[in-house]
């Protein structure tokens, strides 16, 4: 329920490059991909290399098992991170779409790996896949008050 006295939110398009820019400013979001036909969600840890998003797996993982079956493109996921705010709702939140691969090439897993710390450290996480974004999309949430809003991190 919205009460007359709370300010209204805005919701204003982010370009992809800023979009972009501000996944890089956090560390945790969800992989979004297939298993059995259904979608399921995921939460993980990445970084930003060289405009793509890494993330680390392990060899059980449903992702891993995919990304290493396809010999294409690679597997379609979505990422989304987001810094909302949960008392005023206010921030912003990025979905990217693209092709997931897993990494194979020693150098390259090696440096992703001195790059990024796993969220769940729990298990071995020797595996890293690297998606390739097709389409990227943020969204800020703003009250409204600012002339030009700032984006800032939550």
């Amino acid at each position: 329920m919205i009460r007359n006295d709370e300010p209204a939110l805005r919701r204003i398009e982010i370009d992809p490059v800023e979009a972009l820019r501000l996944l890089g400013t956090v560390s945790l979001g969800r992989i979004v991909f297939t298993r059995q036909a259904l979608p399921t969600v995921r939460p993980v840890s990445h970084v930003l290399d060289g405009g793509d998003i890494v993330i680390r797996t392990h060899e059980g993982a449903a992702l891993t098992a995919h990304a290493q079956q396809d010999s294409g493109e690679g597997v379609v996921v979505a990422y989304e991170a987001d810094a909302i705010d949960p008392g005023t709702h206010l921030g912003w939140s990025v979905v990217v779409t693209g092709y997931a691969r897993l990494v194979t090439d020693p150098a390259d897993l090696a440096r992703l790996r001195s790059l990024l710390v796993p969220w769940a450290p729990c298990e071995e996480m020797d595996h890293a896949v690297r998606i390739r974004p097709h389409m990227v999309t943020g969204v800020l949430l703003t009250d409204g008050t600012d002339s030009a809003p700032a984006v800032r991190t939550v």
